[in-house]
């Protein structure tokens, strides 16, 4: 593999593992299933994905109270997914196909079985309590300040732990005591987690709940209002203190080649987020898009969503976008307006719009085939904070496990899961996965969509339209979302951009056929609902 910064111009393919492929038939993907997976994702060839990095989450030992992100030990994989020496030979086997492997890493807590916290909370005056946040109750005898925690079932952010007389903070399950990271001992402890998985050849860590680490250490109330747009939190996003804990962090990256650090900062303002990649851009390298994965399916919201974070970037920063992942429903569930034929047309610009934005796209398993939400019933619902759906296996092909398992799925499959499914469009050139495919190794191909500037082009409100450029290439997409066949007028648009262009043929398109155009009127491009196009202009 060549060095370089290889995350501005590849495409990120998360893996939720434990939904990914199963390899030894007990119902739950392991480390072994992604492995035999891989020449599906990137062989070399156009007849596979493309895809240039995988994101894979939490694979480490685990109660699984929040499915891995409840770690009990950083070092190490969980029995259910295999062992370290499967996590090698799946790091072996990914890079001698130019696939690069980034890890989740869960720095804000761990377990409350990780041997750091049974130490911190047997007595008051054991060494690892001031790796934990303890404090006593408050007067009444409550919880020491009003913080709630992340998921709404739980309610109040601590637990008193009767033996020692005090509580713990857990910003999320009581299961998952936060980290004290005013603590310089937390903090080199964590630094040597990166390097023990850096040494074992990963690539790069997304970092989960980047904002929350460090908190107000005088524990003051949330206002009655933190919840509001643009409110200060206490219990997150705390400067300059989170700001020193990255820019340690990427210290401790850049002492190794080429690596990468993608930050879940779940905050929507986009020019909080952006604070992230720090003033001298020795933060995060790259920072996740909350507020554009949240926007309506209308071209004016993804319009104002694109040129607000294009604006807040600093100099030099680049962007991202990513439409679904495993704790956000599926676009294609989002965007379904209850006719599936229309749903996946939708799915189609949706991919089109992630894989031609300036800026780094993250797929999510199953979105190249236009996955649904799964429907689970309540008796099988195991996620605390209504998750599921979006977690549902992979669906490969028909058949009682749908490819993912020969055993019982630990969750139930998708209904669709007979007809939608890799094996069944793998071969069909007018599928989801076909023009998925298509899509990346267009990407590949093309300078302007890896490395280009953009420009938003404005031809009508229900049209998404943007210029691509660099080095004489230019290629200029459109994207309908108001579900009606219109003829649009891209010379007007292009020339208030300060381009004069007339003409141009169609390289790629979400309809079948459509790309088959040597050449079409720029004045008048027949654009059919829900549909995209990119037009490389002459």
């Amino acid at each position: 593999m060549t060095l370089g910064d290889w995350w501005r111009h590849g495409v990120v393919y998360q893996i939720y593992p434990r939904s990914f492929q199963d390899s030894n038939g007990d119902g739950i993907g392991d480390l072994p299933g992604i492995t035999s997976r891989l020449d599906y994702l990137n062989d070399g060839t156009p007849g596979s994905l493309g895809v240039d990095a995988i994101w894979i989450s939490p694979f480490y030992p685990s109660p699984q109270l929040d499915f891995g992100y409840d770690v009990a030990d950083y070092t190490d994989v969980d029995p259910d997914y295999g062992t370290l020496a499967d996590f090698d030979e799946l790091v072996s086997e990914a890079h001698r196909r130019g696939i690069r492997v980034i890890v989740d890493f869960v720095p804000n807590h761990t377990s409350d079985r990780h041997r750091w916290f049974v130490e911190s909370r047997s007595s008051r005056d054991n060494p690892k309590r001031g790796w934990y946040v303890w404090r006593d109750p408050a007067p009444d005898g409550g919880p020491p300040n009003n913080w709630r925690s992340t998921f709404a079932r739980v309610g109040s952010a601590w637990t008193l732990d009767p033996a020692t007389g005090q509580y713990y903070l857990h910003s999320f399950l009581p299961g998952q005591p936060d980290l004290e990271w005013w603590n310089e001992d937390v903090r080199a402890a964590m630094n040597d987690v990166l390097r023990f998985w850096l040494d074992r050849g990963v690539d790069g860590f997304r970092i989960d709940v980047a904002h929350k680490m460090a908190k107000d250490p005088d524990l003051g109330d949330n206002p009655p209002d933190a919840d509001a747009p643009g409110a200060r939190r206490r219990d997150e996003d705390w400067e300059p203190a989170i700001h020193e804990i990255l820019r340690q962090f990427r210290r401790t990256i850049d002492g190794y080649d080429d690596r990468l650090a993608v930050g879940e900062v779940f905050i929507l303002d986009p020019r909080r987020v952006v604070r992230y990649y720090g003033d001298a851009l020795d933060e995060l390298q790259l920072a996740f898009n909350f507020s554009f994965l949240r926007q309506p399916w209308r071209a004016p919201a993804f319009r104002e969503a694109v040129s607000l974070y294009e604006a807040a970037l600093p100099a030099g920063a680049w962007p991202d976008y990513a439409l679904s992942n495993h704790d956000h429903s599926r676009a294609r569930s989002r965007y379904d307006p209850a006719d599936p034929m229309r749903a996946l047309r939708r799915a189609r610009v949706a991919m089109l719009m992630l894989l031609t934005l300036r800026g780094t796209p993250f797929l999510y398993q199953g979105e190249e085939i236009g996955q649904a939400d799964g429907e689970v019933p309540p008796e099988r619902v195991v996620d605390v904070d209504g998750r599921d759906p979006e977690r549902t296996p992979m669906q490969w092909a028909a058949g009682p496990g749908a490819g993912f398992t020969t055993g019982e799925p630990w969750l139930p499959l998708g209904r669709e899961a007979n007809t939608v499914n890799v094996a069944a469009q793998s071969s069909d050139p007018d599928s989801m996965l076909s023009f998925t495919r298509r899509a990346i190794w267009f990407r590949k191909s093309s300078a302007a969509l890896r490395a280009g500037t953009i420009r938003i082009l404005d031809p009508e409100p229900d049209v998404l339209a943007y210029l691509r450029e660099v080095d004489g290439e230019r290629l200029a997409v459109a994207l309908d979302f108001s579900g009606r066949d219109r003829r649009v007028d891209l010379v007007t648009a292009l020339r208030g951009a300060g381009v004069d262009a007339r003409r141009g043929a169609v390289v790629l398109a979400t309809e079948a056929g459509a790309a088959a155009a040597t050449s079409i009127d720029l004045q008048a491009v027949e654009l059919r609902g829900d549909s995209g196009i990119v037009v490389r202009l002459a």
